[in-house]
């Protein structure tokens, strides 16, 4: 028997399984689909404080998501680093006093470290923005790469004795009464999607943290209560070619009280995006809709000299985040702070309601200190100093520096790049590579061989779609001739395993 079940493989979840793990309770973590495959790999990629959240009075929610920019920015430094603002100030919206009060609230609700306070400035002709926006703000938060951020949660959770489990439904599961504890516990049958092969899991507890799933298998785990009242709101993203030179993202705002973010992306591309609208159906077939795009691209549009048009969008992306519902009729003002809600009948189950990338190890933390009443002789907190796995090193710069000695035949734009996706596990990526052609086949894109294997073999990446998607952001700079070779590439590698 095993303390701790977790099913789903989110950011949510594998944070939960990470620090359940460091404490010393046994856990297994089962995820239907790829680690971080639905709505934790399709944000915004902040880590940020949530500004527009002041003024919804969701001042609890904006200090811990300001005090959370400086624990990863520590915890991992390769995925995430800090990123200036600039908001535009747009007159016929909100006062430049009500927008320099919300800032300096946004800097002092949480003590600041690394990051620098905001400031007024001027805007120049040169500048991307139109003429007509002479001045506004510039502020600070961080990019994150999200899906990596799932994926390393879940490797330290290994390394801490967590099963991790992708492509395991939980296909069945109920609670009875274990005969040697005499005490209430579950049993889930697991399946694996790939070979068809079950086994039995029995836990002293229950995590549900699938997401927008929450509610479907809340009903299957206590049909005799109704779950908490989710709302499902669809967010979508497009990614174009780079809009401007300069490395500031840019936050517009609109007249029906949403923001839309401009990011660069990629080095070659800008990230626009998000929408926020209600949505019923299957979260897995969420999919960006022509009014969606006609949306981002209009309020790109009234802000910037030079916006793509719909047919230079090179990628879209689409996920659904699973909010309390509070009843708001605007989906964008519905709160996104989490909700944890414990169950002792008929057996011990912890339910996560929303939550936000940037709260997720609070979340964890704070689903440990309900769990205190199940697991008493569990230690102590253990996340806030600690690094996640590649992320033991102070700057990218100095990283740069010391694997470029290390490493004097590597490219300095692949090795940029890797540091910015494995920090320090650079070393085993490249395992006893000595040469360029060490690294093996080059797939496009500076995807090798020796990568997509490292990926397969200590990443749970098993299809094209995780290495270039999720796993690394290729995708974007692939044909269809070299993704089709590296789908042919993990069709192999998976038989093999099999």
């Amino acid at each position: 028997m095993i303390d701790l079940l977790v099913i789903g493989g989110g950011v949510n979840g594998a944070g939960i399984a990470a620090d359940a793990a460091g404490r010393g309770l046994s856990v297994v973590l089962c995820e239907r689909g790829d680690l971080g495959g639905a709505t934790s790999s399709a944000s915004t990629k902040l880590i940020h404080g949530g500004l527009r959240y002041l003024e919804t009075y969701q001042f609890r929610l904006v200090r811990e998501s300001l005090a959370e920019r400086e624990v990863l920015l520590h915890a991992a430094p390769h995925i995430v680093w800090p990123l200036r603002f600039r908001l535009p100030h747009h007159k016929a919206l909100r006062p430049q006093w009500m927008i320099r009060s919300g800032l300096f609230l946004y800097d002092h609700l949480s003590k600041r470290v690394s990051l620098p306070a905001s400031h007024g400035l001027k805007f120049e002709h040169t500048d991307p923005l139109k003429s007509e926006f002479e001045a506004g703000f510039e502020y600070s938060d961080c990019w994150v790469d999200d899906a990596r951020l799932v994926v390393l949660n879940a490797m330290q959770a290994q390394n801490h004795g967590a099963s991790i489990m992708p492509r395991t439904v939980c296909e069945h599961i109920d609670a009875s009464l274990d005969s040697v504890s005499k005490q209430m516990v579950w049993t889930a049958t697991l399946r694996d999607i790939n070979s068809g092969q079950e086994q039995k899991v029995k836990a002293r507890c229950v995590i549900n943290a699938t997401g927008p799933w929450v509610g479907k298998l809340g009903r299957q785990l206590q049909p005799q209560t109704p779950p908490a009242d989710v709302r499902l709101v669809k967010g979508s993203h497009i990614i174009v070619p780079r809009m401007y030179e300069g490395e500031e993202a840019y936050i517009l705002q609109n007249p029906d009280g949403r923001v839309v973010f401009v990011i660069p992306y990629e080095k070659q591309y800008s990230l626009i995006g998000t929408t926020e609208e209600d949505y019923t159906g299957d979260p897995s077939a969420a999919a960006i809709s022509p009014a969606e795009i006609t949306y981002l691209l209009s309020v790109t549009n009234s802000y910037f000299k030079k916006v793509p048009d719909a047919s230079q969008i090179v990628h879209h992306f689409s996920g659904v985040r699973p909010l309390i519902d509070d009843g708001d009729e605007n989906a964008s003002k519905v709160s996104r702070d989490y909700t944890l809600e414990l169950s002792r009948s008929p057996a011990p189950l912890l339910t996560v309601f929303g939550g936000k990338i940037t709260t997720y190890r609070r979340l964890a933390e704070s689903a440990m200190d309900q769990l205190r009443v199940v697991f008493p002789d569990m230690a102590r907190k253990w996340t806030l100093e600690a690094r996640l796995p590649g992320g033991d090193f102070e700057s990218q710069q100095q990283l740069l520096i010391d694997l470029a000695a290390e490493f004097p035949w590597l490219d300095t734009d692949l090795l940029e790049a890797w540091i910015k996706r494995y920090g320090t596990l650079i070393r085993v990526v490249l395992g006893d590579a000595k040469t360029l052609d060490d690294l093996g086949v080059c797939f496009g894109a500076d995807l090798y061989e020796c990568e997509v294997r490292y990926l397969m073999r200590e990443e749970w990446a098993q299809t094209a779609e995780d290495i270039m998607w999720r796993r690394t952001k290729s995708g974007l700079r692939l044909n269809a001739e070299q993704r089709a070779s590296l789908t042919r590439f993990c069709d192999s590698e998976q038989t093999l395993k099999a």
